[in-house]
């Protein structure tokens, strides 16, 4: 029986670091960053191997039939004892059903290796129900909440940067999910930072402020002080730098939840720290709910959701452009 769900592609770069290779890996998924590291990581690992140029090639899989690539994965190595063949675009290839066969009795001398954007549907499918009992079948899936701030903590350790879980949210935060996008923020912030061991709000602050990009949080701060010209600036600044309209309306629902809170918070006397943990954001943010919430009443609030959720339907369903829903939701939360 097929198994429902393929293993991580982590496990098989775990492998290749060592210099165990399989003949065949049928790499997929969503996590664009999890596939080219891999990619990377086998070409690196495999260059020992290689006696001759000829023994490594990168095919995208528009230029050549599946046919033609499993013809040459079979064909014997120029001058080394192994030769390395890497199908890019993978999932682009109309009939894969030939590399059933294959999987079923690979070369030994070649190492092949189908790169696959995106996720397969059916993994009872053939060729992918025979590449997965042969264990020749990885999954990259998207890295979400803890598992993310942990892989953001241990990358600023590989730069030799502290970076705490509640600023590495915060970059989650002002960034968005993508690994790509975040470690080269990251790196940005490394050369702001020189010799400096600590990542701390104020740095993540100032890069950005030194690229001239405006963050979530300053448009939540421009929307909780009813500054409908800086909200309409910095949002726009967002949209233009690669923010989504789903991002920024996540985003938004989630602040004004956490100002749904205050007011119970503030008659409980919770301490600052605790009080921003419980909104959900940083306690650098917090003075900032505070103020806000002396300007939404619990009835604007309800008005706000509303808003929130028209836009988000808006995005959805209608092919408005990005701009004009954003404008419309600003405008009508500060109306």
């Amino acid at each position: 029986m097929a198994k429902s769900k393929a293993p991580s592609i982590l496990e098989a770069v775990a492998e290749i670091k060592k210099r165990k290779f399989k003949p065949v890996y049928y790499f997929f998924g969503e996590d664009s960053y999890n596939l080219s590291f891999t990619l990377q990581t086998l070409e690196e690992a495999f260059k020992p191997l290689l006696q001759s140029e000829f023994d490594k090639e990168t095919i995208y899989s528009e230029d050549r039939s599946l046919i033609d690539i499993l013809g040459l994965a079979t064909s014997f190595p120029f001058g080394s004892e192994k030769k390395l063949i890497i199908v890019r675009e993978a999932e682009k290839i109309k009939d894969k059903k030939p590399l059933k066969d294959y999987a079923s009795s690979p070369a030994e001398f070649t190492v092949l290796a189908f790169f696959h954007n995106g996720s397969i549907t059916n993994l009872s499918s053939e060729p992918f129900k025979t590449l997965s009992e042969n264990n020749f079948l990885f999954e990259a899936k998207e890295l979400k909440g803890k598992n993310l701030i942990d892989w953001l903590i241990g990358e600023a350790e590989e730069k030799g940067k502290k970076l705490s879980e509640e600023n590495a949210q915060v970059l989650v935060d002002i960034v968005g999910e993508n690994r790509n996008m975040l470690e080269d923020q990251l790196e940005k912030i490394c050369v702001f930072l020189n010799k400096e061991k600590e990542i701390t709000i104020e740095s993540i602050q100032q890069v950005s402020s030194e690229l001239k990009q405006f963050n979530i949080f300053d448009l939540q701060n421009a929307i909780g002080l009813k500054d409908k010209s800086k909200s309409l600036t910095v949002a726009f600044n967002l949209l233009d730098n690669g923010a989504e309209p789903t991002f920024i309306i996540t985003m938004l629902t989630r602040y004004f939840m956490g100002l749904a809170k205050i007011t119970e918070l503030k008659t409980k006397n919770i301490p600052i720290q605790e009080a921003a943990r419980i909104v959900g954001t940083h306690h650098f943010y917090y003075p900032g709910y505070i103020k806000a919430r002396t300007l939404y009443s619990d009835e604007k609030l309800v008005e706000v959701f509303r808003a929130l959720l028209k836009a988000d339907v808006s995005v959805k369903t209608t092919t408005s452009d990005d701009k004009t829903i954003i404008t419309l939701l600003i405008a009508e939360i500060l109306h």
